[in-house]
């Protein structure tokens, strides 16, 4: 009896020993991901959305859309992919207002898609693939904060792109709310590999 007890006590101390050093490297990645910006030439950029004021977008949406013009000037793909839908009583959506703050500076609209419907970093690329396929694109540069844009990647190669991570520089996350926001991230990503992230929208929502 005692050799059992032994024996299922250091397969639990094994898993756990296995669980920790899991959630590790995948905290290790997601920071490294999110401290580099990738230099390869895509089809197109992929900017996941962020808060939008009445057309106006938030600090953390410009930021991720100032960083993609840089590389859409830098002529790294010659499509933006923007992404968002709207908020109960929002005149406008995430995606919408990329687009026209894009085209304020001279991106051309025919050299944009608009994805304006998801709520989620997986419904909205979910939602983008197709449009991207039927523009022949098929390897991208995403662009999403430093906490994010690894889910984003994932979720892309899930779908069969090819996908390349480029953080904006939107800072270091900070304070107690910041920082469980990265948790929920890491989290995410963690299960995500395992089992899909299209199978963890289905089970999270």
């Amino acid at each position: 009896m005692r050799a059992v007890v032994r024996s299922v006590f250091v397969i639990a101390v094994a898993t756990c020993v296995a669980l920790v050093a899991y959630v590790v490297l995948v905290a290790t990645s997601l920071m490294w991901v999110g401290s580099h910006h990738s230099t390869t030439t895509s089809d197109a950029i992929v900017v996941m959305g962020a808060a939008q004021y009445d057309g106006v977008p938030s600090p953390l949406l410009a930021s991720r859309l100032q960083h993609a013009l840089d590389l859409w000037k830098n002529k790294q793909a010659p499509l933006i992919a923007v992404t968002g839908g709207k908020r109960a009583g929002d005149r406008f959506t995430e995606g919408a207002t990329s687009r026209r703050w894009l085209t304020d500076r001279g991106v051309p609209a025919m050299s944009i898609i608009v994805e304006a419907v998801g709520h989620s970093t997986w419904e909205s690329i979910e939602n983008l693939a197709p449009l991207l396929r039927d523009a022949d694109v098929r390897s991208v540069v995403v662009v999403s904060s430093s906490w994010h844009v690894q889910r984003a990647e994932l979720s892309l190669e899930e779908l069969g792109f090819t996908a390349y991570a480029s953080a904006s520089p939107d800072g270091v996350l900070s304070g107690s709310s910041e920082k469980s926001k990265l948790m929920r991230e890491i989290a995410g990503v963690a299960f995500g590999r395992i089992i899909g992230f299209g199978r963890l929208f289905d089970i999270t929502g």
